[in-house]
This record gives C-alpha cells, sequence and structure tokens, in this order.
C-alpha cells in the first residue's frame, strides 16, 4: 500500500513540477517529443513504479527527461524482461508497446525508442510499427549504447594499463547487437577476444565471421583480464565460482557491465568485490540533460542526475538533430540496425548535445581504482555460488 502511495506522489509531483510541460501545452506545443517506451527489469522495479496496483492499460508514465529543448517521456510497459522471452509476454508487450505509440503520437511525439528488452520485440526491422506508424521515426538505441560503450571500454583498459601486452578479453553475449559491435571494436584493436553464450549456432556464425575463439562452457576459456558483459541471460551470467575460474593469479578481473539487468548483480559484487574491478558501462551525460524532480527521478531509474542510458540520449539526440538541426537526412536511416555509419552519425548528433561518457562507477558509485594487481585468493561464500555461464 504505501509503495503504490508513493509511486501515485511520484507521478504527481513530476506533473506539478514540470514548468516546461505546462508551458508547452499553454504555448500549444507538442507535449513531448521523444516517447522512451520500456519494459522493466523485474518485478521488484515494478513496485517501485507501480507498488501493488498496476495500471489498467499495461503502461503508465514514468520520468521525464529534457534534454536542450527536447522533450522526452518514459513509458514503462508492465512486462519484465524475463517475461519477454516467453511466447504469452511477448504477445501482451506488443499489445502494450503498439498502445504506448498511438499514446504518444497523440501528445505529439515524432521520435519512439525501443529501449531495455523491448529491442527486438517487433523483429530485427520494426517492419510491423513502421507500417502502423509511418510519421514516426523509430529506433532501438544501440548505435548510441555502442558508442559510449567502446570509448568505456576504451577508458578502462588504457586505465588498467591492458592497452599493450594482448590482454585476453571475455565478450559474453559476443553474438547480440552490442556484442557483435564491441566484438568489431576489440578486433580492430587487434586484441585477443574470446565470445561466449548459450546459442551454438550463433556463436559458429560469430566464429566464421570473426577472428575469434568461442566458448559455450565456461571449463573451456582459462585464464582472461577482462570480461564485457552485453547480456543479462541467464546462462551468461558472473557469479563468484566463475569469476574465481576467470580471474588470473594474484590478478583481480575487470568486468565492463553494460547489461540491463546488470550481469554482475549487487549482491554478487559484494561478495566478491576485493577481487574485481567492475565498471557501469554504455551510459551518457550531458550537462543539457535534466530530469523533472533532478535526482528523485534518475533514481528510479537507478541513475545519476544528468545521467541517461545511452539508447535514451540517442533517442532525444536524433530528435535535436533532425528537428532543431534540419538535419533531415537522419530520417532516411533505419535505426534498427548497428553500424559504423550510423555510429559515425550518431556520434556527431551526441557532440551537439554535449553528450559524452560519465564519470566512471559501479552501481553509481566512483570507481576507486583501475589497479588490477592484488594478493589475496578470494574466499567465496556459499550464498553466492549461484547458476551461471554453464550451458
Amino acid at each position: 500500500m504505501l509503495a503504490s502511495w508513493l509511486a501515485t506522489l511520484w507521478r504527481i509531483a513530476m506533473l506539478l513540477c514540470d514548468y516546461r510541460g505546462w508551458y508547452r501545452r499553454l504555448s500549444g506545443q507538442a507535449q513531448i517529443d521523444v516517447a522512451i517506451i520500456t519494459n522493466i527489469r523485474d518485478e521488484a522495479e515494478g513496485r517501485v513504479f507501480w507498488g501493488n496496483k498496476l495500471p489498467k492499460s499495461g503502461h503508465s508514465n514514468g520520468a521525464r527527461i529534457y534534454l536542450n529543448g527536447v522533450s522526452g517521456q518514459v513509458r514503462g510497459i508492465c512486462i519484465t524482461a524475463e517475461e519477454l522471452m516467453t511466447k504469452n509476454g511477448r504477445l501482451r508487450a506488443k499489445k502494450y508497446f503498439i498502445d504506448a505509440v498511438t499514446r504518444a503520437q497523440k501528445r505529439g511525439a515524432k521520435v519512439v525508442l525501443l529501449a531495455a528488452s523491448t529491442k527486438r520485440l517487433f523483429g530485427r526491422d520494426g517492419h510491423e510499427l513502421k507500417r502502423l506508424f509511418p510519421d514516426m521515426l523509430f529506433t532501438i538505441g544501440d548505435n548510441g549504447t555502442a558508442t559510449l560503450l567502446c570509448k568505456d571500454i576504451d577508458h578502462a583498459l588504457a586505465n588498467a594499463g591492458l592497452n599493450h601486452g594482448n590482454p585476453k578479453i571475455l565478450v559474453l553475449g559476443c553474438y547480440g547487437i552490442l556484442g557483435t559491435a564491441v566484438t568489431e571494436h576489440l578486433l580492430a584493436r587487434r586484441f585477443d577476444v574470446t565470445g561466449f553464450g548459450a546459442n551454438q549456432k550463433a556463436l559458429a556464425e560469430m566464429a566464421e565471421n570473426y577472428a575469434i575463439t568461442v566458448a559455450t562452457d565456461i571449463n573451456d576459456i582459462g585464464k582472461v583480464d577482462v570480461v564485457i558483459a552485453c547480456t543479462h541471460n541467464a546462462n551468461a551470467r558472473l557469479n563468484g565460482d566463475n569469476i574465481e575460474r576467470l580471474r588470473k593469479h594474484k590478478r583481480k578481473l575487470l568486468v565492463i557491465d553494460v547489461a540491463e539487468p546488470a550481469n554482475l548483480d549487487e549482491k554478487t559484487y559484494r561478495f566478491c568485490r576485493d577481487k574485481i574491478i567492475r565498471q557501469d558501462a554504455g551510459n551518457a551525460y550531458s550537462p543539457l540533460l535534466s530530469y523533472v524532480l533532478g535526482g528523485i527521478s534518475s533514481r528510479m531509474l537507478n541513475l545519476l542526475p544528468k545521467v541517461a542510458f545511452g539508447c535514451f540520449a540517442e533517442s532525444l539526440a536524433l530528435y535535436h538533430a533532425i528537428y532543431h538541426e534540419h538535419n533531415h537526412v537522419l530520417l532516411n536511416q533505419d535505426w534498427f540496425q548497428v553500424n559504423a555509419a550510423n555510429r559515425a552519425l550518431i556520434a556527431d548528433a551526441f557532440e551537439s548535445v554535449s553528450i559524452t561518457c560519465p564519470k566512471r562507477t559501479c552501481f553509481n558509485k566512483p570507481v576507486a581504482s583501475f589497479k588490477l594487481e592484488c594478493c589475496e585468493q578470494i574466499n567465496i561464500p556459499e550464498a553466492s555460488r549461484f547458476a551461471g555461464l554453464n550451458t
């Protein structure tokens, strides 16, 4: 009951304090420019946003974000990341998503982001959405996330002293959208890359297309210097046991985690933090970005003030580039595709609104050091021994 009351109070406070939104209404402008439509990470996050009373429509407003005059509205659908892996969950999610887009269009939105686990909800090209809403621009946001993620990786490797000496790097979920972008980036820098995942067919295709080794069993990987987590799939989650298998003797394991929900969760991190260095990745910072209610709203997304997910930032920057800077060429791009050309365009759009990587954090707390040397073997509490990276 208290959770429901607090969630309702938050929404009322956002509505009352959104002075820019009130000005838009009074001046006849579109209420929103960008609709950020997302599933929830898990049921716990659902309780934060809705308490024990789910919206009848299956979706409702979340945080309100502004970027240099662009108005973005998060719209949460009542589907968890786990439910999206089921047929029934995907059918419900598609219904809620289409309904949410219809609502956003009526409020004036011209750009829609398929955020979090909804990215492939309508296939690899979003044909159904584009047919239903021909006047809307849809993006999955991963060109922006990949751009920022690769910068995060370069920064972490440099600060950990791994730019030289051919470090061994493990990419979890290497065949996914971000995993593929990361693999290409690392190979361009001539690093030794191993790909891991549960999908043997997709792994085989990666091995054919890229000069990497692949594995579906943690025991086949050996010791590595770095793990880049591009998936939260249960079969590829880090835990205390496989962290100890992967890290080198008297060395901490560098973990760069872009997954949402986090691959290496906070509970496991607390057990293993003296033997790993973990960094949040793929997020965006801009001094021109703000949330209605500031840190109260950003914390609802597990983010710091003036920080947004890379995909959120892409959708806002796209609108700014197209409708504020009149770069209409961007309307002709397929933003369901993640490639070098699209990333270059997004990098330009980011620069125009001062979007960069935020200060490096681990669960929103500063990463104190990237020094990998350590002396002691890890002591794994029994509670941290759960399934993961076993297929």
